[in-house]
């Protein structure tokens, strides 16, 4: 059966840029089926990167999101990697070079330069009031929504699980 890796990403001294880091906390004091593995990653994109190396199949990241929504939305999403084809080696090595910037999506890019990319990638966004001013602790709108997106990581990982039994010989 295929492995599935639950990584919280954001900085929880940013307000409710925490709010991957957040969920991660509370999902990873379920019990989980084997295979499983919930993280968080803080703004650590190589962190991501090391774990993934390790080979999984799936990936679920839990971050904020901001996309004009009310505070406190969530939604579940499939990212868009950038398209890196264009860079010269010079440009590719910059784009990768800083590991400050390791954003997520700067660590999927990488993973799937170096063929490590899970199959299945999604990622549960959520709105946030606050997100770039020092704070610590979620708005009220954000951190109401963690019992939601906790509902919706619970069931993506299940329905991951159904249809890696469903693909197996």
């Amino acid at each position: 059966m295929g492995m599935i890796l639950v990584a919280g990403v954001g900085n929880v001294l940013h307000g409710d840029d925490g709010f991957g880091v957040e969920l991660a906390w509370r999902l990873a004091k379920r019990t989980w089926p084997d295979g499983v593995k919930v993280i968080e990653t803080g703004i650590g994109g190589m962190t991501l990167v090391q774990d993934l190396m390790q080979g999984y199949d799936a990936l679920l990241l839990l971050d904020a999101h901001r996309s004009g929504a009310a505070p406190g939305t969530v939604r579940l999403l499939e990212p868009a990697l950038p398209d890196l084809s264009a860079l010269d080696p010079h440009e590719l090595r910059d784009y990768f070079a800083d590991t400050h910037y390791a954003t997520p999506l700067r660590a999927l890019a990488l993973l799937e330069r170096l063929g490590r990319l899970p199959r299945k990638i999604a990622v549960i966004g959520c709105e946030p009031l606050c997100h770039e001013a020092l704070a610590i602790g979620l708005s009220a709108p954000v951190a109401a929504a963690l019992e939601r997106a906790e509902a919706m990581a619970v069931e993506w990982v299940a329905r991951r699980l159904a249809a890696t039994r469903a693909e197996a010989p």
